[in-house]
């Protein structure tokens, strides 16, 4: 019986748990670092809740970085605590990631993993969607005042409103509602529609609390990893291991386990298995949060309506971030600037440095005063002079980390991992979730890692 571990319960986790745990003939344990419920119904009805972002000073479910950033740490990881968005990337993102991967990640070879994916309840029974698959997706009824006031501005601006942000190749500019993951009003997180329906199947296995700490080996096979648990150490053999921990947790895994690039790990006194660029690139997309005064709403999913321009994703929020006032979100979608993270020690308590590289490029400091420009016209407000110095000090995250351990071919310098998610160089270890995607997204990730983890999955169990 074939062996499989997976790091990680997150969003690519909950999809490569459920879909390898269906052959009868494969083992599957999954390691998740944070809290993982026994059934659905002991998750806390707070993490169900669409219009609550546990991701404030006082959780308990996020990993935390320099430069306020955080990913989910629990069951269901980021997806588990986003704002339910579930917007395509535009088929322009897949001409560039298959000419850096191959053809399978063409729109055409992915289109149908994204209809198997979905049941979309307002277009599913049209050419581009799915109307079977396990994960809900809507558009938002009632919208909140705010937004529908946004939606009246945008129209009043003279852009086009779109019914469907997800039809055809996504490359339409305007506005809409969002693509939501959300049933009977409660967050259809991928631990909701993947993880928990597969949980009783007796060959998957699923334990929190457990954070991996580095890749066991045999030469350049991966043969298990080792973890903690509390004050409790230990080791799990597998025939075969996935990173699913994310952009960042993925790559700090590698590096910790001596593939990475070799100055860096000798540094550290990390003895070198395989040189290798990870984490040598990562992208992000930079927000300039435009804050006006409003009063409080009723509560409500966090984005309801966005507006799509080219590079741009212009986010009017629906929580009040701060009292007495909204904001709206400006966000580079497809900078050119990159980042760069690195371990600070070997140790896996120690947060590895990231180095975002935001406004680094002038055509991505341009790109965003336009999107300012544009945000101000909307909401017929002067928000000048906005140089560098204004867009830094409005400058936030939209915490959409990937690239750290790229995608492509062998020959590629840059590459990190084959088209399959295989690591170059070393036998028995696959990555899969965006730490792999080899090219900015332009749109926020969450179907993107889904399609990612289940297109990857389907090769596995072939």
């Amino acid at each position: 019986m074939a062996g499989t571990l997976i790091v990680g319960a997150g969003s690519a986790g909950c999809v490569l748990a459920a879909r390898l745990s269906a052959d009868p003939a494969r083992t599957v344990r999954v390691l998740e670092a944070g809290p993982v419920w026994p059934a659905l119904s002991a998750m806390p009805a707070a993490l169900r809740d669409p219009a609550h972002l546990p991701v404030g000073p006082d959780s308990e479910v996020v990993w935390r970085y320099p430069g306020n950033l955080v990913r989910g740490r629990l069951a269901g990881g980021s997806g588990a605590i986003n704002g339910s968005y579930f917007l395509r990337p535009p088929a322009a993102d897949f001409v560039a990631w298959s000419a850096a991967a191959g053809r399978r990640w063409s729109f055409d070879a992915v289109l149908p993993v994204f209809r198997g994916l979905e049941n979309d309840l307002d277009f599913g029974a049209g050419p581009d969607h799915g109307d079977s698959g396990p994960v809900p997706v809507s558009r938002t009824a009632d919208p909140a005042p705010v937004s529908v006031a946004f939606a009246a501005r945008c129209a009043a601006a003279g852009f086009t409103e779109l019914t469907d942000l997800n039809a055809g190749s996504g490359a339409a500019e305007g506005f809409g509602r969002v693509p939501l993951t959300i049933s009977g009003g409660r967050r259809a997180g991928p631990a909701v529609t993947h993880l928990y329906p597969a949980a009783a199947r007796p060959n998957l296995t699923v334990t929190g609390e457990t954070t991996v700490t580095r890749l066991l080996w045999r030469g350049t096979r991966v043969v298990g990893v080792e973890w903690t648990r509390g004050a409790e150490r230990g080791t799990s053999r597998a025939d075969q291991v996935v990173l699913c921990a994310g952009a960042v947790e993925s790559a700090a895994l590698l590096l910790r386990s001596g593939i990475g690039p070799e100055a860096q790990l000798r540094a550290l006194g990390i003895p070198v298995v395989r040189p290798a660029p990870v984490g040598a690139w990562c992208t992000d997309h930079p927000e300039i949060g435009i804050e006006y005064p409003g009063e409080p709403g009723r509560p409500a999913v966090a984005l309801e309506y966005v507006l799509e321009l080219a590079d741009l994703e212009l986010r009017p929020y629906t929580p009040q971030f701060t009292a007495g006032l909204r904001r709206l979100g400006v966000a580079l979608m497809h900078p050119v600037a990159a980042g760069e993270l690195t371990l600070r020690a070997p140790e896996a308590s120690v947060p590895p440095h990231i180095d975002q590289g935001y406004l680094r490029r002038s055509p991505d400091r341009a790109a965003l005063r336009d999107g300012v420009d544009i945000a101000a016209q909307i909401l017929g407000r002067r928000l000048g002079p906005v140089d560098e110095a204004w867009l830094r000090a409005h400058l936030s995250t939209s915490q959409h980390l990937s690239g750290t351990c790229r995608m492509g071919a062998a020959t590629d310098e840059r590459a990190v991992v084959d088209e399959y998610g295989r690591v170059h160089g070393i036998d028995g270890l696959v990555v899969a979730d965006l730490s792999i995607v080899p090219v900015p997204l332009r749109r926020g990730p969450q179907a993107a890692v889904m399609i990612l983890a289940a297109a990857i999955a389907d090769y596995m169990v072939v």
